[in-house]
């Protein structure tokens, strides 16, 4: 049987607590992820910067495969939250298909305007040995994990990232590089359209003057005019 492709649109949709279900089962620090109870709240909020959304791949109802997106209508880019697949259903070219879905839906929102999806992932390089542990305690491995966004046609954006909040003693989370998989083929990035894209991103998050304080940091860090896109694998 085919696995049914849904975008998720009823705040009440059975298939949100199936995707969270699915985000704790393959991620490590669950701190991290958007949970369930928020994200039927986000799905039903919009403005004329930033709307939500969901993707699902499901087998008889239950979410297997599935994308928690963004899309930054100012700097005219999506910012993908989580995109997982179950372990059992590996394999099988399901990311491929929500990435896909995903592009088509920006394009739509977009009108043919989006630049492209950024994410943000762990440096496997930057793990401690307990984190690697933990990644293998929900099947996960850092690198295949590379390896898989670099097939979707992600490349590394040429800057340190740093999440302004959640990492030890409440600074900023170091261990993760920004990706960006952009709509043409190109091997740069202009360093404005990253800091307005993320300064969009974190501002319901942190706040107005934490966001810009964020992305004024990561505008220093970058220190030209145009960011190189690296190659991951």
């Amino acid at each position: 049987m085919l696995l049914e492709l849904r975008h998720i649109t009823d705040p009440l949709d059975p298939a949100i607590a199936s995707f969270g279900a699915l985000q704790e089962a393959t991620y490590f620090d669950a701190e991290m992820l958007i949970p369930a109870s928020i994200i039927g709240q986000m799905l039903t909020w919009s403005d004329s910067s930033r709307s939500n959304h969901l993707i699902v791949i499901e087998d008889a109802g239950r979410v297997v495969a599935g994308t928690l997106f963004h899309y930054l209508a100012t700097p005219r880019i999506g910012f993908s939250s989580y995109l997982a697949v179950a372990p059992a259903q590996r394999g099988q070219g399901l990311a491929r298909r929500l990435h896909d879905a995903r592009a088509a839906l920006l394009e739509e929102i977009s009108n043919g305007a989006c630049q492209g999806v950024l994410i943000d992932v762990v440096n496997p390089t930057r793990l401690s040995a307990d984190e690697r542990e933990l990644e293998r305690g929900v099947g996960s491995d850092p690198v295949n994990r590379l390896q898989v966004f670099s097939s979707l046609g992600f490349k590394r954006v040429d800057v340190r990232y740093e999440q302004p909040v959640g990492g030890e003693d409440g600074g900023p989370v170091t261990n993760m590089d920004l990706l960006f998989c952009p709509r043409d083929a190109v091997d740069g990035v202009p360093t404005a359209l990253i800091v307005a894209a993320m300064l969009e991103f974190w501002t319901p998050w942190l706040g107005v003057k934490t966001a810009q304080a964020a992305a004024k940091a990561l505008e220093t860090r970058a220190g030209g005019g145009e960011l190189a896109l690296i190659a991951l694998v």
